[in-house]
């Protein structure tokens, strides 16, 4: 992660705000800086988005590709994450450090991901024990301005309500040799339901209050944070503490209350950024990836 060196001063400046519920950039503890979210932004993916939460800039591509279904989930498909965090995003990312933090955020991708309902896994099954679809995620950090793991939920999100999965049809013959024959009509196409897949919230705990997404500054202040991922219902559906301090239980519920709060309302914000662009159809101007 990047590190900001911060004297004691602006520490204390930053800390005392965050008591008062004003932050450095005039926003409240629970208030999240403004995003910029387009999908279909890399043309040759099945699903595509890219998001900008202040100065964090994620770009998630999504390929649809054939496989076989693990043996112990015959009848289902599976999503595989990769994340590729660019040194140019910042200088602490270049070699070992990248590849650390690109593990982490995979990890906690797959984490956020194991929960039952957040994608219909058997929606990607072709045909049981033989195909399925397997969802290849790619994730690259192109700019690290804090709350990175909030900004590449968001993101995994809206490529997911982007991604065309192609419709298939199994053809049998008589001896019973089955051929996989895929539609060519871009508009028949399998499209998956987001409604339960999870966004994470991060709330980074500054003196006795917390704060969430939290800049490159206000993070440098915190020493715990709590990764909660939560549904468009409210649901928490996983929890991770990181940093080096410690989160009392009082703390704790008061976090995951403010989570489960903050969360209901971000997908109910990034629903209808997705639904407004979606209406304008193909008539909508694109910024694409090198806007």
């Amino acid at each position: 992660m990047a590190a900001v060196v911060l004297s004691e001063a602006e520490k204390l400046y930053i800390v005392h705000g965050v008591q008062e519920d004003l932050r450095v950039d005039g926003r409240g503890c629970e208030d999240y800086r403004c995003a910029e979210v387009e999908t279909d932004v890399v043309s040759n993916t099945s699903g595509s988005a890219r998001v900008k939460l202040g100065d964090t800039d994620i770009l998630v591509g999504i390929k649809a590709e054939m496989g076989t279904p693990k043996l112990e989930k015959p009848d289902e498909g599976y999503l595989e994450f990769f994340v590729d965090c660019s040194s140019s995003a910042t200088p602490e990312l270049e070699g070992r450090g990248g590849e650390e933090l690109g593990t982490d955020i995979a990890n906690t991708l797959y984490r956020v991901f194991s929960c039952e309902n957040s994608v219909d896994l058997k929606s990607l099954c072709i045909n049981p024990r033989e195909h399925c679809w397997v969802l290849y995620v790619d994730v690259l950090l192109l700019e690290c301005g804090g709350n990175i793991f909030d900004a590449i939920s968001i993101a995994v999100k809206a490529a997911l309500f982007n991604t065309r999965i192609p419709k298939v049809r199994v053809l049998e013959d008589e001896e019973g040799t089955k051929e996989i024959e895929l539609s060519d009509d871009p508009y028949d196409c399998i499209r998956l339901n987001v409604d339960e897949v999870p966004c994470i919230v991060t709330l980074s705990k500054i003196g006795y209050r917390h704060v969430v997404d939290a800049t490159l500054q206000e993070e440098a202040c915190s020493l715990a944070s709590l990764l909660i991922s939560v549904t468009s219902k409210g649901a928490l559906t996983s929890m991770k503490k990181v940093g080096k301090g410690s989160l009392d239980p009082e703390s704790i519920f008061e976090m995951m209350e403010t989570g489960q709060r903050v969360g209901k309302s971000l997908h109910t914000a990034l629903q209808k950024i997705l639904d407004e662009e979606e209406s304008l159809g193909t008539s909508r101007p694109k910024v694409g990836f090198l806007g």
